[in-house]
């Protein structure tokens, strides 16, 4: 080799032993497949990721309980991500807006590679441990929760802010797809779920990244639903922001209170298109001022408002 042949510098190159990079010997054949058999193969893999998240829905509590801790002391959450768990994280982050209300400072995101790694790879961000801790020290705070998202349990950029996180004194958390993951012992909660060889070798956007998304979303939920935004199994904090969601404020107030619709119309518009004032005032009785000041007084839970009223 000449010397312009050299490359100017060496990259380095690591060899992952996680599950989701081993071979998965019923996709063997996958390439020579027909369509519908290739579907099928698809298809029943898939059918582990609900089966491996049903398998730590302890440790998902424990993380719902610690965020409703976090959150109710006027904390945050964050998501530190790369690849397909970091736009995950921040696809959950983002929805929450919409549908609970959520304050946008209550969930936050972070990808490696920032905004622009959110539509295509941004080239060895994920490696960075430095950058994963320069970020969590740059925002995490005493009290705050931080969920690490990486398929195989050792991205440095996520473990980089996991011991940033730690260091000052978040609480962590660690979901991947790998249960034998050196980094459980460093975290205060640890899922690792055991979704098990990809049917394409390696692709964590596959199983791996549906029980991501299935923790996720329960995680959140939950959060939302012990923080007072659903009542009984209705969103009760969405946001307005189209003609389907304002037709199913209407609906809502319908289903929850068995009035007419013309009547729950009425009750919205006194409450100046607020849901919760709107809906606090017909189940109890109580005109929309003694409904907003029993919110108010009940920490903005539909729930104890309604109990206030009645005594």
């Amino acid at each position: 080799m000449t010397t312009d042949q050299v490359p100017s510098e060496v990259r380095p190159v690591v060899r992952v032993g996680a599950p989701t990079e081993r071979r998965n010997p019923l996709s063997a054949d996958l390439d020579l497949m027909p369509t519908r058999d290739m579907l099928t193969v698809i298809n029943e893999a898939d059918r582990r990721a609900p089966a491996a998240v049903a398998e730590v829905l302890d440790e998902i509590a424990a993380a719902v309980d610690l965020a409703v801790t976090a959150l109710r002391t006027g904390r945050r959450v964050h998501y530190f991500g790369a690849g397909t768990s970091g736009r995950l994280g921040a696809l959950d982050a983002v929805e929450l807006i919409p549908t609970f209300n959520s304050p946008r400072h209550w969930f936050c995101a972070h990808l490696a590679g920032g905004q622009d790694a959110m539509w295509q790879a941004v080239e060895d961000a994920e490696d960075n441990h430095r950058l994963g801790s320069a970020e969590a020290t740059e925002c995490v705070a005493a009290g705050d929760v931080v969920v690490g998202l990486a398929a195989s349990g050792r991205t440095p950029y996520v473990l980089g802010a996991l011991a940033a996180s730690r260091a000052r004194q978040a609480a962590t958390v660690l979901l991947c797809a790998n249960p034998d993951a050196d980094a459980a012992r460093d975290v205060d909660v640890f899922i690792g779920v055991d979704t098990g060889p990809e049917v394409v070798t390696g692709s964590t956007r596959m199983k791996a990244g549906t029980a991501q998304k299935l923790v996720l979303n329960a995680f959140s939920t939950a959060v939302m639903v012990r923080l007072g935004r659903v009542y009984s199994n209705l969103m009760i904090d969405v946001v307005a922001t189209n003609a389907k969601l304002r037709g199913r404020m209407i609906t809502i107030l319908v289903e929850a209170t068995g009035c007419s619709e013309e009547l729950c119309r009425q009750a919205l518009n006194a409450a100046d298109g607020d849901l919760k004032t709107a809906l606090v005032s017909l189940v109890s009785g109580a005109d929309v001022t003694k409904a907003r000041a029993a919110l108010a007084r009940s920490g903005d839970q539909v729930r104890g408002a309604i109990a206030l009223l009645a005594t």
